[in-house]
């Protein structure tokens, strides 16, 4: 019955800690990049597009598509470097925890 209540607060610490976590989440900003710099996309961690930056150059109505696929790829490089930065804080978080391989905890 000990180990129980070990478990029982062990898993309270980790929900306090997991819903720190979420909050921090919200306020750390990451930088998608596209077309050498040109096109600069900062969101959060958590994939709320904050800002878009782009280069006066690229306002040329001829290319267009040219500038809509670079937002996009800035957009997906600041999710990619997003979800690192979330990974990365949720494995400091679940360090030394007994948990299966593969287990998504957010």
């Amino acid at each position: 019955m000990r180990d129980l209540m070990g478990m029982m607060k062990q898993a309270q610490a980790m929900q306090e800690k997991m819903a720190a976590l979420q909050g921090e989440l919200d306020t750390v900003e990451v930088q998608g990049v596209s077309g050498g710099g040109a096109v600069r996309v900062t969101m959060t961690a958590k994939g709320q597009v904050k800002g878009v930056q782009l280069d006066p150059a690229l306002m040329n109505p001829d290319e267009r598509e040219i500038l809509e696929d670079l937002i996009v790829a800035a957009m997906n490089d600041a999710r990619v470097k997003a979800e690192g930065v979330a990974a990365e804080r949720m494995s400091e978080l679940t360090k030394g925890l007994p948990l299966p391989p593969g287990l998504k905890l957010f």
